[in-house]
Formats: C-alpha cells, sequence, structure tokens
C-alpha cells in the first residue's frame, strides 16, 4: 500500500475498534436494531426500507451512469450527457441518492458523524472495487475541498472514501494533484445549470505535482448533475492525467 493510503489504515482501525467503547451499538438512523461499528451503525431493516440502499444495476446511462427504470437493449446515453461537455470519460455509482443515504452522507459530512464512514465506505469499495480490478487505472484522486472548508470540516469525506478504495484495490491515492482555487457555494440547492456555472475555473493544477499519462479514478460522495465531478477531471486533464473516470458512492438527479 502506497504512503498516501496508510492514513485510511489508521482511521478504519480507529473507527472500527474504538467507536464501539464510545457509542452504543445500535443503528443511528432508527435507534432500534443493534448493529456494529463495522457495519456503519446502519442496520439491514433500515437498508431494506423502500427509501433505503438501492444499488444501481443495469440500465444506466453508460456515460453518467444515470440509472434508468424502464427496459433498455444494450448500452446507451441520457439526454443529460447530450446537452453538456463532461471531461470524464464515464460516471459510475455504488447506490442511489435516496432520502436514507442523503440523509446519511449530510450527518457524515457536515455533523462528522464519522461512524457512518464504514457504512458508505464499503458501498462504494463492494461496487467498484471488483469493476476496477481489470480496468487497468493506475491511480485514485480525491475531490479536493477548498482549504478553508476543509479545516472546517476538519476532515475531506472523498479522501477518506478513497483511503478505503485504495486499501481494498491497491491503487495509490494521489492528493495534490489538482485544488480548489476558490470557494463554491455548496451544490445541494442549485439547479443544473447554478451548479455548472458555480464549479467553473473552481479547479486547477496545484503545480506542485505532475501526472504522465495516468488513467485516473477520481473519487467522491454524490454525483448528480456530474459539474463537480467534470470541473475536477478538466482540471486532472490539464495536470497531464490520460483517461479520467468518477466513481461515487451515490448518484443523484438533478433540479431544472
Amino acid at each position: 500500500m502506497s504512503e498516501e493510503s496508510e492514513p485510511g489504515r489508521g482511521w478504519r482501525s480507529w473507527l472500527e475498534g474504538g467507536l464501539g467503547f464510545f457509542y452504543p451499538a445500535v443503528c443511528q438512523v432508527c435507534g432500534g436494531e443493534r448493529v456494529s461499528a463495522g457495519a456503519g451503525y446502519v442496520c439491514a431493516r433500515c437498508c431494506d426500507r423502500p427509501d433505503g440502499v438501492r444499488r444501481i444495476r443495469e440500465p444506466y446511462c453508460e456515460r453518467c451512469g444515470l440509472p434508468f427504470t424502464g427496459q433498455m437493449q444494450g448500452p446507451f446515453r441520457c439526454a443529460h450527457c447530450g446537452e453538456l461537455e463532461l471531461h470524464f470519460g464515464f460516471a459510475r455509482a455504488a447506490v442511489a441518492a435516496t432520502a436514507l443515504m442523503l440523509d446519511v452522507i449530510h450527518r457524515y459530512k457536515y455533523r462528522r458523524e464519522v461512524w457512518f464512514e464504514p457504512f458508505l465506505a464499503n458501498l462504494l469499495v463492494q461496487a467498484a472495487a471488483p469493476e476496477l480490478a481489470c480496468g487497468g487505472w493506475d491511480c485514485l484522486v480525491p475531490v479536493p475541498l477548498f482549504p478553508v472548508r476543509e479545516r472546517e470540516r476538519e476532515f475531506n469525506q472523498a479522501a477518506r472514501l478513497a483511503a478505503w478504495l485504495g486499501a481494498a484495490t491497491g491503487l495509490p491515492v494521489r492528493q495534490g494533484v489538482v485544488g480548489r482555487r476558490r470557494p463554491t457555494h455548496t451544490q445541494t440547492q442549485l439547479s443544473r445549470e447554478q451548479r455548472g456555472e458555480n464549479m467553473r475555473g473552481a479547479f486547477a493544477p496545484t503545480g506542485t505535482r505532475r501526472l504522465k499519462g495516468e488513467r485516473v479514478v477520481l473519487v467522491d460522495d454524490v454525483l448528480t448533475t456530474g459539474a463537480t465531478t467534470s470541473a475536477c477531471a478538466r482540471a486532472l486533464r490539464a495536470a497531464g492525467a490520460g483517461e479520467v473516470c468518477v466513481w461515487t458512492v451515490a448518484r443523484g438527479t438533478w433540479q431544472t
């Protein structure tokens, strides 16, 4: 494992071994079912509810990974991808951004409820690791936060998730290749067009580390319109990346 992935191992050990001492072994969503720290404190009953964990299966858009609920013969691209210039080759996600998933991710990111990390990371690893194993990818790059925002949150959720995926796949985690050069508004309440404008010029190569044609897997927690990951992928290409794909825990839909 690379030195850059080592912090993930220590963090996981603390989460899985220490949280059980401080928190009761019950689901932190419903508060009723017993569940372990290694499961991320989310019980099977909550996962199985209608707005719980919905793993993404085909058919989905071959470019952005948007799930399609009807019948579809062969690969297809959604209308969303036909309207936008996306700078990544393709995007995939482990699960749909249901009410449960959005709630857990929000609490993890903004309330520092880090006991949810194994739950989120395991979903990502289970979906992404088998696909990446035979793809010839060279490294993982987490979507960076603006430095002030990372200090406020005390961690970058994309970097934490990338560390888990790196440990599972053996792919090195490369940070510092690109950075956020300006703060951006949260994307949650923005329309598709506003998200794209919000991310315009938000990322740039740092100049301290360069890529030499490596095939990069960009990692984040949620993809909705693809505005954030596309802007970051563009900066990665400017930093010397070859092909760029995206893997996220959850796939959302956009507002019009």
